[in-house]
């Protein structure tokens, strides 16, 4: 990225307002603190009360964290939602190994919004999908499956001792 372009040189202007890199997502903010439609920008750490008032829950059925609402603050919550949605995955690995099953996926999305008030993107939740397949040793169409891969196996591989 090239700065310069706009006339601003290390995020200033001459005018002494700080002043966003070209696609930087950040706004002109002016020195009496107010962006280009006047309105009253926060400084950085301060958090607006939509911000303050956010709670994160969790809505499955695992015994997991956040069972009941909790606020986490904006810049932590990354990192709690990433977590949590960890707990997510290492259960399905757990349930898995526990009845002979194996994890065939395990996706995890992280979505984020806009606050409404402040402008700040924050991360708004997360959802863990994860796709395990089970075993059943006792169903006759898994018998009748080996032994169709028992005739499709036999004499592919040799040991020959010496």
């Amino acid at each position: 990225m090239l700065n310069g372009i706009n006339g601003s040189y290390g995020g200033y202007n001459r005018f002494g307002a700080s002043v966003a890199a070209p696609g930087a997502g950040a706004e002109y903010v002016s020195p009496n603190g107010k962006n280009a439609r006047g309105e009253r920008v926060k400084a950085n750490g301060e958090e607006c009360q939509t911000c303050k008032n956010r709670k994160y829950q969790d809505g499955s059925d695992e015994m997991v964290s956040f069972k009941s609402a909790a606020h986490i603050s904006p810049t932590a919550a990354g990192t709690a939602v990433r977590a949590h949605e960890q707990e997510h995955v290492a259960n399905a690995y757990d349930k898995a190994a526990k009845n002979n099953g194996k994890v065939l996926n395990a996706s995890v999305s992280i979505k984020t919004a806009v606050c409404p008030e402040c402008g700040r993107t924050y991360v708004a939740g997360g959802e863990t999908r994860t796709q395990i397949k089970y075993y059943n040793e006792e169903n006759p169409y898994q018998k009748e499956l080996k032994s169709a891969d028992r005739a499709k196996y036999v004499g592919k591989n040799l040991d020959y001792a010496v």
